[in-house]
């Protein structure tokens, strides 16, 4: 994958370390929002990715494409593959414990993938300097040493959890993060 400068961390920018708050390896990531596209259990087409870290800056999981994750007839659609990226690198940078968000996303389509095939995703951060976190995921076929399917950079940003206040649900956020403080 060709990452492109917005992409690809610039000098001076440091590898991220695992959170004292984090899950020790080995553990579970929870969902980050029930109803949430990507990792909510209550959404009821939603992708439900569930994910590990094996060592406290990475994550791994796994997402079997769906009837309702189709396309072309029998394929996975480039969106619903581009938002399986999105959301395990989002899951990524939460083992940091603050709050970041998308800024931009490079997707690269490998191969065609069938409905019922189950890609083994795997992210990471490749540096953060300042506000700014860049990441990479990849989603491997039928098994995590499988074939290259679908390939991710991406820059995320650090906000303010007032952001989430400001542009979203407030009420939804206050019922399911009571560990943070929102302040809108």
């Amino acid at each position: 994958m060709t990452r492109s400068t917005l992409t690809t961390p610039p000098p001076g920018a440091q590898a991220p370390t695992a959170h004292p708050d984090g899950p020790p390896p080995g553990g579970s990531l929870g969902s980050h929002f029930s109803r949430c596209f990507g990792c909510g259990a209550d959404h009821p087409t939603g992708l439900h990715i569930t994910a590990v870290t094996p060592d406290g800056t990475s994550v791994e999981a796994t997402f079997t494409v769906g009837e309702s994750h189709q396309g072309a007839p029998g394929l996975a659609h480039g969106g619903v593959l581009a938002a399986a990226m999105d959301e395990v690198i989002g899951m990524s940078i939460w083992l940091l414990r603050r709050p970041y968000v998308t800024a931009r996303l490079e997707t690269d389509y490998l191969l065609p993938v069938p409905v019922g095939t189950t890609l083994h995703l795997r992210a990471w951060c490749t540096g953060i300097r300042g506000r700014k976190a860049y990441l990479e995921a990849e989603g491997r076929m039928g098994a995590p040493d499988g074939p290259v399917a679908v390939r991710a950079a991406a820059l995320f940003i650090e906000v303010d959890m007032t952001h989430f206040a400001e542009h979203g649900d407030l009420p939804a956020l206050r019922a399911e993060h009571q560990d943070y403080e929102v302040n809108p």
